[in-house]
This record gives C-alpha cells, structure tokens and sequence, in this order.
C-alpha cells in the first residue's frame, strides 16, 4: 500500500480519491481509509481465510471491476453448495472427489495431484488451488494434538502447455502423482465468430480434446491414475462452482484426515521469522562502524546465527546501504558502515 501511496504521489495522484480498503472492521487499514475519506470500505471478516475469500469482496471487487458477472459467479458456488451438502455420497461431488483424493493419497498425501485444465482461461487454477489445498491441508499436527505431518502436493498448468512440459514424466517416469483433468465441451467463441478449420472438418477446439483425450488415454495404458472434472461451458456460474467444488472438498478431505483445514500456523511462522529478519537488519546496521568486521564477529555481537548475518549483509551490500569487501566467500567478507 506504501509503495502504491508513493507512485500516486511521484504522480501528483491523491490515493484516497482512487482507493478502497478491503479489509477486517477496526483493523489498522480500516481506520486510515475512513480517517482518509477513501471511497469504500468492505468488510472482511476474520473468519474468512484468505485462500477461502476469492467469493468474498477480495475476490468479488476485481472481478466486477474486471466486467465479469459476479452475481452468476456466486449463483453457480451457490448451486454447488447445494449439490455438496447432499448426504448420499453417490450424489455428492465434493465428498467423492474427497474420497478420491484419500484413496489415491493412501490417505496421506502420498502422491501429488497434478492438475491440467484444458481451457486457457482456466490457466491460474492450478495456483490457486496450491495455496487453498496446500495451506489448507499441509499440518503436522491433527486436531488432537498427534503428530501426522499431512499434505496434498498440488501443481500443473494447463493442459496445452504441459504436453510437452509434464506428460513424458507422468507417462514414463516416477509413479508419485495422479492427474485432475479439467475438460470444457465447448470451449465458446467471440460472438459471431465461426470456430476456425485447422484442417477439413476439424476445429482448434477438437485439437484440444483431442489432447485431453489422448493424455488420458496414454497415462491409463501406465496405469497412471487421473479424475476428469467436465464443465459444458466455462462461464461464470461454471467457474463459481469449481471453485466452490474445491473449497468444500477440501473441508471434506481434512475431515477424513483430522486436520484443521482453516489455520495455519506455518504462515504465521513464517511471518514472526521474516519479523525476525528485519529487526536483525536494524541491529546489525546499528552495530556496524568504520572498521571492517566479520560475518563471524558480527554474530557473536548481535548474538545471531552467522548464516542469517551473511544472508542481511551480503543484501544490504548489494543495495549500497552499507560497505562490504571481499563478497564472495562468506568467510572472508568484511561489513563496514558506509
């Protein structure tokens, strides 16, 4: 937000005329956006993670800025929670994608999910679904306090792409994965848009399946285990629905594992540590003087690990914020002030 706050001012732009603030009611962004006069503030409840809160305002504002019909986006979620609180698991799409994951996994994650969407705008799923399965389900410990170390290892691209990047090893190579394959039927056209002939009879679309198709077929003759997900169309109630079929599946999953699908306390190691980091950086400015010291002596003085005085120093070297001579070998550097 700083660094944003700074262009708009390089640009004589006032930020709280062009800002809105999507954020938890009474946090420290809440406050300086109606202290400011910003042009909205939307609420952000804390119980709603950020890799559950694409349906939420993060996720809705940009799409209704982007054009894309929001209200259909939560309709389609809306019918998939439906069809995923339906008790009988024959009928329930998130419990059996669940179930699928658990057998495939040996109910321990044993094998990544890569995930293949044939549809090009359907390019970012993957990412999206590293951080909402992998944040959600990677926990070394179970709700009653057992050490389980649990996981779902999650990536790909999109099917197009990753014929030539993943296929030869999931064909050929190591056994440690099953596939989630996203298939459109009708890929949609611009309207008024003939689809185009690549050849006599056969579209760019039907390439495409034939992709998908020929994958699947080449990863079943190795015994390789794939699910198929088909949408008919990708529109934006479609979308919704994916999003929502994956959501639920996940709470499913960490049920059948006894996770806690919605903490995380490695993030939030992960933020105390980076805390960490930044006030070793002001220490260790602080302890610099004319003379040249030593990784080693300055981690004797700041009383820190040498490889995370090396690590901050060799950085604030590079930037000119401090003197170092000698870079190379982290045992010979020397640090000064500038």
């Amino acid at each position: 937000m700083l660094e944003v706050a700074a262009a708009c001012t390089r640009q004589g732009l006032a930020l709280p005329a062009r800002a809105v603030a999507i954020t938890g009611p009474g946090s420290n962004l809440d406050r300086l956006a109606r202290e400011q006069g910003w042009l909205a503030r939307f609420p952000l409840w804390d119980w709603v993670g950020g890799r559950t809160s694409v349906l939420a305002p993060v996720g809705l504002l940009p799409a209704a800025l982007l054009g894309l019909d929001w209200r259909a986006l939560l309709h389609g979620a809306a019918a998939m929670d439906v069809a995923t609180r339906d008790p009988d698991l024959h009928k329930n799409p998130a419990a059996l994608l669940a179930l699928a994951w658990h057998k495939l996994g040996d109910g321990h994650g044993s094998k990544a999910m890569v995930v293949l969407p044939y549809a090009d705008r359907l390019v970012l799923l993957s990412k999206y679904l590293q951080q909402l399965v992998m944040e959600s389900l990677g926990k070394r410990l179970d709700r009653q306090g057992r050490e389980v170390w649990q996981g779902l290892t999650v990536y790909g691209n999109k099917g197009s792409t990753d014929q030539h990047a993943y296929v030869q090893q999931l064909r050929d190579g190591l056994d440690n994965f099953f596939v989630t394959f996203i298939r459109v039927l009708d890929p949609g056209h611009h309207a008024g848009a003939a689809p185009i002939e690549v050849e006599p009879g056969v579209t760019s679309g039907d390439c495409l399946d034939g992709f998908y198709q020929g994958t699947r077929a080449a990863l079943a003759e190795r015994r390789r285990p794939s699910v198929t997900i088909t949408l008919d169309r990708l529109d934006a109630p479609a979308l919704g629905a994916v999003i929502a079929l994956f959501e639920r599946t996940v709470g499913l999953y960490a049920e059948l594992i006894d996770v806690n699908a919605y903490h995380q306390p490695g993030v939030e190691a992960g933020k105390q540590a980076a805390r960490a980091v930044l006030d070793l950086q002001l220490r260790l400015v602080a302890a610099l003087g004319p003379e040249p010291q030593t990784v080693e002596a300055l981690a004797g003085r700041l009383a820190s690990e040498p490889v995370a005085v090396w690590q901050t120093a060799r950085r604030l070297a590079a930037l000119g914020r401090i003197r170092g001579e000698s870079l190379a070998d982290p045992a010979r550097a020397r640090f000064a002030a500038k």
